[in-house]
């Protein structure tokens, strides 16, 4: 190690004394260096940007949605359907469930009652599909015990009530035969524009006011579950065959919501930025290699000396070599810092137009091979002018 450290030394002393004639090749290794770290770490951001995008419409891994079709005469009642989801979900165990049904209803508002659909959820649906309210908060289990129902809005729904504002916890009534007084705790963004008024309130309160006919206007209710994807196989054919057998004369659909996410980086775009950045690589390690050759000749006595003091042609052929990695690495640390503070600061996640829940560190492997490639290319612009070092002749370099 005696030997490593002092050729390392040797290299950082020799770089201090030419760094005018490796700067501006170093800013080109160190450019190249940040452009292939930042597109690892990119890639890294812009993959957790398009799984929680794939989970807000389907569901995290795994997420598997049943429900029961009739096929007979015979109709289930929606509290059938409940009964029997919930002794699967005592059954096996699972942590992360949600009843769903939906219900048309007629909201009054300031200029006219207007039919809006009602999605019946359960507090836990929003953490199994990473929604977030904008403002306001999201329906709880207290939620469940309030006279008047918690409703989670969007924002065309507020437009509709005439702008109100959350925060000024705004009232709506519900009509019908029994009319209903329910209250906005949240609002969320239209998801796209021109969207109609909509509403999310628990299972539980929706019943409030929807009959057993309105409740099945789009078909029965269904159950979500979040499984670890291990047992997500299993436990479709499990609950297939369990609610079956619950719910006779119904055809039982259990199939995972969940999609593996697309890269948006497509592999095309990357490699032509790796390709760029390996070009850029090489133009800075020929510039090495000059600046090298330029050094060493210009160091023939100094070689001579040391070799006729013993300096083995190992001993030279690593210390010319470790000048070139040295100086790399050292623009590799200065493009892999660069490429940290950029990727830190930038929100890629709201450029790409969706907030991440869940940011990903910056990626070590995106850092480590940023510094491999540095310490390779210094590696191999340092190979020809360590050659030319070592096959120096001592007599000749004294007298040179």
């Amino acid at each position: 190690m005696t030997g490593i450290v002092g050729a390392v030394i040797e290299a950082w002393e020799e770089l201090r004394v030419h760094r005018l004639r490796v700067l501006l090749a170093l800013v080109g290794v160190a450019v190249a260096v940040c452009a292939i770290t930042s597109i690892s770490a990119a890639g890294a951001m812009l993959r957790q940007v398009s799984a929680e995008t794939t989970e807000r419409d389907g569901g995290r891994p795994a997420s598997l949605n049943v429900s029961a079709w009739p096929v007979g005469a015979e109709q289930p009642s929606p509290d059938d359907y409940v009964a029997v989801f919930d002794e699967v979900v005592e059954r096996y165990q699972v942590e992360h469930t949600s009843l769903r049904t939906s219900s048309p209803a007629t909201m009054r508002f300031p200029d006219g009652a207007q039919e809006v659909w009602t999605n019946g959820v359960e507090p836990g649906w929003a953490l199994m599909h990473r929604f977030e309210v904008e403002s306001g908060r999201w329906l709880t289990e207290a939620d469940e015990d309030r006279l008047s129902p918690a409703l989670v809005v969007n924002q065309s729904f507020l437009d509709a009530m005439g702008g109100v504002r959350v925060a000024d916890h705004p009232t709506v009534t519900i009509g019908g035969d029994n009319p209903v007084v329910a209250t906005v705790v949240g609002s969320y963004p239209d998801p796209w524009p021109g969207m109609t008024p909509e509403a999310y309130v628990l299972v539980s309160a929706q019943a409030r006011w929807a009959t057993p006919e309105s409740l099945m206007t789009s078909g029965p209710p269904s159950l979500e579950l979040w499984v670890p994807p291990d047992l997500a196989d299993p436990l479709t054919d499990a609950i297939r065959r369990d609610v079956t057998a619950a719910i006779p004369g119904t055809q039982v659909e259990v199939y995972r919501m969940d999609s593996p996410a697309y890269d948006v980086i497509d592999g095309a775009i990357r490699w032509v930025v790796i390709g760029v950045s390996a070009i850029a690589l090489l133009l800075g390690g020929l510039g090495l290699v000059n600046i090298g050759l330029v050094t060493v000749r210009y160091r023939i006595r100094e070689i001579g000396i040391r070799r006729s003091f013993g300096a083995s042609s190992g001993r030279v052929f690593f210390s010319v070599l470790m000048e070139s990695v040295v100086a790399t690495l050292v623009a590799g640390v200065v493009g892999v810092s660069v490429a940290v503070v950029a990727l830190h600061n930038v929100p890629i996640d709201q450029l790409m137009g969706s907030a991440v829940q869940d940011r990903p560190a910056f990626p070590v492997s995106a850092a480590v091979t940023g510094l491999l490639a540095a310490a390779g290319v210094g590696a191999l612009a340092g190979l020809i002018p360590a050659l030319v070092a070592v096959r120096v002749k001592v007599i000749d370099a004294i007298r040179y």
